[in-house]
């Protein structure tokens, strides 16, 4: 493991200047992100109107969703808002009161929605 690596798991990997979306696109290859390209991050309760069912892609093509299929099972969802674009990369984690934690220092966190 990378001595910057500060989480792991299935579907994300954290370092400290970015965030690996395994599975991402539809060739379900990796797609990498710089912490400075994100402008916020918002958490959701996961619902059928915000993606808790969407296994992979895009229901609105607004939101581009990683492949997770146990995501039903999540009890948080992610929602990163990527500076100077109309679009945005959900995603889920296999921790995510770890996640939260790590983003909140990060000062990424915006909103936690849980309606």
């Amino acid at each position: 493991m990378d001595a910057r690596m500060i989480y792991s798991d299935s579907l994300v990997e954290i370092t400290a200047e970015s965030i690996l979306f395994r599975r991402y696109n539809i060739f379900e290859r990796d797609r990498l992100v710089s912490f400075s390209d994100i402008e916020k991050i918002i958490v959701k309760k996961p619902s059928i109107w915000n993606g808790k069912f969407r296994f992979h892609g895009s229901g609105d093509f607004h939101t581009w969703f990683a492949r997770d299929f146990k995501r039903y099972k999540r009890d948080r969802i992610f929602c990163a808002f990527i500076r100077d674009k109309w679009w945005r990369i959900g995603f889920t984690v296999e921790n995510s009161a770890a996640v939260l934690k790590i983003f909140q220092e990060k000062g990424l966190i915006r909103d936690i929605v849980y309606s």
